[in-house]
């Protein structure tokens, strides 16, 4: 079991730059592939990136690629986000999820979701 608590978002401008951060709990974390989704309102849940359980590997979302980073931090069972060069349409919930599955972009195939974190970003 991997229990997931986001925390970072809120209110930026146009430009500006968020760090979110996911902690988890459970001893599973370091052999858990971890993920960021995000979802908009009345839009689909989005997948924005995704690192293997050893860092090495990482996946971008085309829409976020080259402005965000995902990292990982095995000893504090810590996952991050970073977000620069942020625009308004990046405004959504922001939800980190776990898998015991290799590192994967498909929603389904993560196991556990945090409860999710606002991201604003203003024009």
């Amino acid at each position: 079991q991997v229990q997931l608590v986001e925390s970072g978002g809120g209110l930026v401008q146009a430009g500006g730059s968020l760090r979110l951060s996911c902690a988890a709990s459970g001893r599973t974390f370091s052999g858990s592939a971890m993920g960021w989704f995000r979802q908009a309102p009345g839009k689909e849940r989005e997948f924005v990136a995704a690192i293997s359980w050893s860092g090495g590997r990482t996946r971008y979302g085309d829409t976020v690629k080259g402005r965000f980073t995902i990292s990982r931090d095995n000893a504090k069972k810590t996952s991050y986000l970073q977000m620069n060069s942020l625009k308004p349409e990046d405004t959504a919930v922001y939800y980190c999820a776990a898998t015991g599955r290799p590192i994967t972009t498909v929603r389904h195939e993560y196991d556990y979701w945090g409860q999710g974190t606002q991201v604003t970003v203003s024009s």
